[in-house]
């Protein structure tokens, strides 16, 4: 075995010849972090708009909520 020149490699480093994936994937590097922000920004665009509908639907539900509350409680309030 110690005589073989393909000692310490794998069957991938022997027979492949094609460039390794992990070093395209570093010199192209800046194109792909450009593409993640891309998609990071309209996420949180919409993950914003999201909210922000949410937060005045709360806010009118909680409105009305508590204008019920108040109209039940005059009307208990005020019999005589």
């Amino acid at each position: 075995m110690e005589g073989n020149s393909s000692y310490g490699t794998s069957w991938a480093d022997q027979w492949d010849n094609n460039p390794d994936p992990a070093t395209v994937d570093a010199k192209n590097n800046h194109t792909g972090t450009a593409k993640y922000k891309q998609k990071v920004g309209e996420g949180l665009g919409k993950t914003k708009a999201v909210a922000k509908t949410g937060m005045s639907k709360l806010k009118e539900g909680t409105s009305v909520g508590l204008n019920w509350i108040k109209t039940k409680y005059n009307k208990t309030s005020h019999k005589s």
